[in-house]
Parts: C-alpha cells; structure tokens; sequence
C-alpha cells in the first residue's frame, strides 16, 4: 500500500459501498459481509474527512441506505460515561499514569461487554451499512480482531466497514504498520 495511492483508493469507497452488488452482497457465498479499508496511519487526517464526506453524502443522495456511522473512540467515551468511570478514569490516569488505567480498563473494556454498548447503536433499525471508524484511537484498549469477531452475531448479515489504519492482508492486521497481530481475522478488503 502506497501513500500515493491512498486518494486514489479512498475517493471508490463511496461508489463501491452504494452499487446495488455491494449491498445485496452479492458474490459473498456464505462469508460475513465485513471489509477492511486499510489506509497509511499519516492520513488519519485525511481519512476522517473523506468518512465525513462519505456519511454527509449517503444522508444527503442515498436515503433509501440505511446506514449508522459508529467512532469507537466517541462509543469508548460514551460507555465509560454510562458506567460512571470516565472522571474516574481522568484522575486515575493523573495520579497512577497510563499504564494503571489501562489495567483498570481493562476489565470493563473487554470487548464483550463494550460490543453491548455498540449493539445498542445497531439495533435502532434494520441497517444496510455499518461504518466503524477510530480503532486506531481506543488501542490497547479493543483490537480490530476481537471488535470484529464480537460483532459477527450482532451485525447479522449487514455489510460492515472498518476503517484500519495500518496494513490488512487479508487475514491479520499490522495497526499503524508498526504492530502485527498475530490473531488470524477473514475480512474482504474493500478496495484492493
């Protein structure tokens, strides 16, 4: 994956995630309808915008999508918001440093019980498209393999749309092309 070619990429997300084959999933056979879009880490920035311009397009062209757009880092706050350890979390970070709240989080962070808080999200309505974007943002806490091994039986057959900064082949994820992990997840990438 080249950075020059990043634009190139980005700019058929749209097209491709509102053609008729898309959302019918056709010629998926009986595989999850999850794709990757795996981007270099430098365009975050970049990324975020062409997301916001995909979502404002789809509100704005494409209604008859139903879709939901979910950053896990906004998910993240509004969670730990819910389990009222957000403040606490802030002073613990202060007086013990980031590695005591990482222990801390741990626990409620585990990507079982932080997908119920994502599950409420998807449940409003029957969704078409599932877009997930800041994975980068919420690591060590939740990993792109585990978010999306839990969100099989919630998604159902609802085509979903990582969005991963770093390198995905295909089968393992590399986050910010510095961190491999060795966990083995099948996911299309949605623009080769």
């Amino acid at each position: 994956m080249k950075n020059d070619n990043f634009e190139n990429r980005a700019n058929k997300i749209l097209t491709t995630i509102t053609t008729p084959d898309f959302l019918s999933k056709k010629g998926l056979g009986n595989e999850i309808p999850f794709y990757v879009f795996d981007y270099p880490p430098d365009k975050e920035l970049e990324m975020r915008r062409q997301i916001e311009t995909i979502t404002t397009h789809l509100q704005k062209h494409h209604a008859h999508i139903k879709f939901i757009h979910i950053n896990l880092f906004k998910t993240m706050i509004s969670y730990l918001e819910e389990k009222g350890i957000l403040g606490k979390s802030f002073e613990m970070e202060i007086e013990k440093g980031s590695e005591a709240l990482l222990k801390a989080l741990s626990a409620p962070m585990q990507p079982e019980r932080f997908i119920k808080s994502l599950s409420k999200q998807i449940h409003l309505t029957r969704l078409d498209l599932i877009l997930i974007d800041g994975v980068g943002s919420i690591w060590p806490l939740v990993r792109a393999h585990s978010l999306l091994n839990n969100l099989q039986s919630i998604t159902r057959e609802t085509s979903l749309v990582l969005f991963y900064p770093g390198k995905y082949t295909g089968q393992s994820f590399k986050l910010f092309n510095l961190l491999k992990d060795n966990h083995y997840y099948r996911a299309f990438r949605l623009i080769p």
